[in-house]
């Protein structure tokens, strides 16, 4: 027998699907859900973190929970250029990007191969569509380094992985804390072994994809023997 959560959640989300409920419309505060439903409070956010969860409503705090506006997915290519670069070029995106001088601390330290409390430059960029973030990423690069060109470049390694999303990510991406996402950490080193930049990208699971293109050298691609 389907839980409240579930049955709640079918209702609303049949309810968006056929369009009663429309794109952008506020749903009913959550104490008149929980009464209209005839359940407690709890339960009826459970049943609402299930369509945050789809991409279906997105819960803005101090002001309610609201039919999402349909997202189209987003397509990472691996192995690019520049990671600023990293997503196809599309007009209907907005990008803000901020500077910020950090130092070195913890994982950060250990990905660029730098003493604790190195200086670095962070490049924070966010991209939109519309009034919703679509994917959040963060450039270290250490201050006392040029930057590379990149034919300069002997390594791009990035590593891909599912996790449940930070506080910090789920505020910023205006996602379910419960919804996971798609981290990808890219670490650049200079033929030197320096490593000369690191990225921490982060995109929602539910409408992201990444593409990894490989050029195998003719020596790869001839058959043994």
């Amino acid at each position: 027998m389907p839980s409240h959560r579930h049955t709640i959640a079918d209702d609303l989300r049949t309810q968006i699907t056929t369009g009663r409920l429309k794109p952008g419309e506020r749903l009913p505060a959550e104490t008149q859900l929980a009464t209209h439903y005839s359940v407690s409070t709890p339960t009826l956010r459970n049943a609402l973190a299930l369509l945050q969860a789809e991409g279906l409503v997105n819960k803005i705090h101090g002001k309610g929970n609201f039919v999402r506006h349909s997202l189209r997915h987003i397509t990472y290519l691996g192995g690019s250029r520049t990671t600023l670069a990293q997503f196809p070029s599309d007009p209907a995106l907005r990008v803000s990007v901020h500077t910020i001088n950090r130092l070195a601390q913890g994982h950060l330290a250990t990905l660029l191969k730098v003493s604790a409390r190195s200086p670095l430059t962070e490049f924070r960029r966010i991209a939109y569509e519309g009034q919703s973030p679509r994917s959040l990423t963060r450039i270290y690069v250490p201050r006392d380094l040029p930057p590379p060109k990149y034919e300069e470049l002997a390594e791009i390694q990035e590593t891909v992985t599912a996790r449940v999303p930070t506080p910090e990510e789920a505020s910023t991406l205006r996602i379910s804390p419960v919804l996971p996402v798609l981290s990808i950490t890219r670490v650049t080193t200079a033929p030197t072994g320096r490593v000369t930049e690191a990225a921490l990208l982060t995109l929602p699971g539910n409408r992201a994809h990444a593409i990894f293109t490989t050029h195998p050298t003719t020596t790869e691609s001839r058959p043994a023997g």
